[in-house]
């Protein structure tokens, strides 16, 4: 049965990503048409606009991967703003695919949405558990509700929607923004610039923040295979091993190693650090999925600064 599956965001970090793994024969798949939208194809706060989207492109699929996201002191300026749009944007695409009988939609949560006071590892029961970290409560509660509406949808009518909740997220296309990008791609700019002007290197904060890092071209990979055979409506982490838990500060190092930065990093402790971890269980998907490779994060972190250093006058910035 042919399908038609569009994908929102398409032209930020992850649909790019896809884009790329859909390149691969391995991938392909018969009778699969994609359409990648990007914000000049409608705003999707919008309902008019989504619903035009939806009757242009009649998807029977789903990947809603477009929100309002920043790092950590871009959702600490703008909390409420980033509460707002993400409800609107959410409430626009569920409601749209249910309203003109799309059949299946994959949604992005982030593992930022968890609760702030928790056990670790957290895994998918634990999303509702208590409030999130207040340096991003907006963008956390928004996410949230869409498992809420996704129950409500299999309960209610039946539709098997579903979401995937990424561990950190990074690769070609991400975000460089200084001010308004997450960890990786915010250090990878701001190290390129220092090397350039001759600067110290410095990283914001004590550098112990524990991550979990998860390549772009991996994250594309798992994401069709969610959109092809996962068939639970309950979400499903999307992460690397426990064990590949890494320090800021060793991922500064590795970035500073790729980029041959020759100086030694200085650490910005009056800067804030956010979470101090937020380590994920695989275990579901492993349970799935147990021979999945990942691909080992400094290869990753060197093909990343490669592509921004080749693609510096073009990168998000």
């Amino acid at each position: 049965m042919a399908k038609t599956i569009i994908v929102t965001g398409g032209s930020g970090l992850v649909g790019k990503a896809i884009q790329e793994v859909l390149k691969l024969d391995e991938n392909k798949r018969e009778g699969e048409e994609w359409v990648f939208l990007s914000s000049k194809d409608g705003d999707l706060r919008d309902p008019a606009a989504v619903k035009k989207i939806f009757e242009q492109h009649k998807p029977t699929h789903v990947i809603h991967l477009a929100a309002m996201v920043g790092g950590l002191f871009h959702n600490m300026r703008r909390n409420l703003d980033f509460l707002r749009s993400n409800l609107l944007i959410n409430d626009n695409i569920l409601n749209t695919s249910f309203e003109t009988g799309v059949q299946k939609v994959v949604s992005c949560l982030s593992t930022c949405i968890f609760p702030d006071k928790t056990t670790y590892p957290i895994d998918e029961t634990m999303i509702h558990n208590g409030p999130p970290h207040p340096s991003n409560f907006g963008y956390s509660y928004a996410k949230r509700l869409i498992d809420i509406q996704n129950r409500g949808y299999f309960e209610q009518h039946g539709l098997k929607y579903t979401a995937v909740i990424p561990c950190n997220v990074f690769g070609p296309w991400d975000n460089y923004h200084l001010e308004d990008s997450h960890v990786i791609p915010g250090l990878i700019h701001k190290l390129y610039l220092s090397k350039q002007n001759g600067n110290d290197g410095v990283v914001m904060g004590s550098g112990k923040p524990l991550r979990q890092f998860i390549y772009s071209m991996d994250l594309a990979k798992l994401f069709l295979w969610v959109l092809r055979e996962y068939d639970e409506v309950d979400p499903i982490i999307l992460s690397v091993d426990e064990k590949d838990e890494v320090s800021i500060k060793d991922v500064a190092e590795l970035i500073a190693k790729s980029l041959e930065f020759g100086k030694p990093l200085q650490l910005d402790e009056t800067k804030a650090d956010g979470q101090f971890k937020k380590t994920a269980s695989n275990a579901k998907l492993r349970k799935y999925l147990p021979d999945f490779t990942f691909t080992p994060l400094e290869e990753a972190i060197d093909a990343s600064v490669q592509w921004f250093v080749k693609n510096y006058d073009s990168v998000r910035k």
